[in-house]
């Protein structure tokens, strides 16, 4: 690209619409889209901001749009919302309260256009708790369909999907709204995607994820069973996979757990140990469900190490 205009460089290289779907999180979302659109990218970037469930209190500008969520109300008819109007090249989410770093988008872009028939590409996040960073890599260049059944890969994160927007639109679909509180939709999406082909992966901490309770779905362990056992019913390969199954199993049995619903909570670590006695969330499931800790007391540990249940 030596040497040609700027018009010409941008020409170049595919157009990228950000999708930032919002809800009452107005100071967040500002930094946010900041972020996106400090993005050194030589192409065209621009942004939507869908509102859900909430007026809207940003107008629009150059870059930004400005819109209402128009179809399920919830963060995936939200995201979809954002799809329709874009109309670019590729499409990438950024929730609003994360924070995409210096270099996310072109390093990105660049990992896509190397690998012929690539349609989906992630990132590395930086996870931030209680004044603490850690890194989550998946320390590979591309992530599997069997990848993502064996474990949820918490840094195949939302803020960091970037894809052809024809993609979407055609073989792996839109966001699915069928899933109850839009919980899991990144995850589903994700796996859809990558049973067509592999999804290219940066493995650098290029998005900034602050956990500690600002999000919308963090206490809500009803719809987080009722999204697990969506998956379950809607990807039966997970039940297939023996880790990737207890995975399951025991984020149910501490669903339930914090529920007090103790008999589910054990009923569904004892099938997360008879598919893998290793897996080490039953401790803290079962610990919940005899009422020795609270839920959201082992949460709090676990993020100080950068680790979710």
């Amino acid at each position: 690209m030596a040497g040609a205009s700027p018009a010409g460089q941008a020409a170049a290289w595919p157009s990228v619409g950000v999708v930032l779907p919002t809800r009452d999180r107005p100071g967040p979302l500002r930094t946010a889209l900041a972020a996106v659109l400090a993005q050194d990218y030589p192409g065209e970037l621009r942004a939507v901001v869908v509102y859900d469930r909430a007026e809207p209190d940003l107008a629009d500008s150059d870059r930004v749009r400005v819109a209402v969520n128009t179809r399920t109300p919830g963060l995936a008819g939200a995201r979809n919302t954002g799809i329709g109007l874009l109309g670019t090249d590729l499409v990438a989410f950024c929730d609003d309260d994360d924070e995409w770093l210096p270099g996310k988008l072109l390093a990105q872009v660049g990992a896509l256009l190397a690998r012929p028939g690539a349609e989906f590409a992630t990132c590395g996040i930086t996870v931030e708790f209680a004044g603490a960073a850690h890194p989550r890599l998946a320390g590979r260049d591309e992530v599997t369909h069997e990848d993502l059944v064996r474990s949820r890969m918490v840094m195949v994160h939302s803020s960091t999907y970037l894809v052809y927007a024809a993609a979407l639109t055609g073989g792996i679909g839109l966001v699915d709204e069928r899933i109850p509180d839009s919980q899991n939709e990144d995850w589903d999406l994700a796996l859809r995607a990558a049973r067509r082909h592999p999804l290219v992966n940066v493995d650098e901490p290029l998005v900034r994820v602050v956990w500690g309770g600002s999000s919308h779905y963090a206490r809500q362990w009803q719809a987080k069973a009722d999204s697990l056992r969506w998956m379950l019913a809607h990807h039966p390969e997970l039940a297939g996979s023996p880790p990737g199954a207890a995975r399951i199993y025991a984020q149910l049995a501490f669903a339930y757990a914090c529920l007090g619903r103790r008999a589910e909570a054990c009923r569904w670590a004892w099938r997360a140990l008879r598919s893998n006695w290793h897996e080490r969330r039953v401790p803290f499931a079962l610990a919940v469900a005899a009422g020795v800790v609270p839920g959201d007391v082992v949460l709090r540990r676990l993020a100080a190490h950068g680790h979710g249940i």
